[in-house]
């Protein structure tokens, strides 16, 4: 993969739209491709109540701002409230999960190093699965673990 030697711009309503296992929207603000392997960007939507099963990454570290709304993330045994402003990191090989716990929708910004991850989101648009079955066959394609 080449270098991260040249800007790379999401503009507000041309962002590429994909979505999340749990039904959220997902804009996709920066790939692999473009970063040169450093990392992946996007901003997760979700309704109240809504968020990943639990799961394992085996090949990323995440990062995640809330930008609306209130979440709670388990990490390992960890437990955290997370109001507007918090952010998160979650390290590879630790099973962790989010949901918005607030009363309207939520919104995060997401961030995986090293990237390739967001292409996750991408592929489940593409393809359309909307059953446990797809999904988690996509989901073994990214390294991501269920449970």
């Amino acid at each position: 993969m080449d270098a991260f030697s040249k800007l790379v711009v999401s503009l507000p309503g041309q962002e590429r739209v994909a979505r999340h296992p749990h039904g959220g929207r997902v804009f996709i603000h920066a790939t692999a491709e473009e970063t040169g392997g450093a990392f992946g960007a996007w901003e997760t939507f979700s309704a109240p109540g809504t968020g990943p099963s639990r799961h394992t990454h085996t090949r990323e570290s995440e990062m995640f701002r809330v930008i609306e709304g209130t979440y709670r993330f388990w990490c390992g045994e960890d437990v955290i409230e997370a109001p507007v402003g918090t952010v998160v990191f979650l390290p590879p090989n630790v099973p962790h999960e989010w949901r918005n716990v607030g009363e309207t929708e939520g919104r995060l910004m997401g961030l995986v190093t090293p990237g390739g991850f967001e292409h996750f989101f991408m592929e489940l648009e593409r393809t359309g699965a909307d059953t446990m079955e797809r999904i988690l066959s996509i989901q073994e394609q990214f390294g991501l673990i269920e449970g």
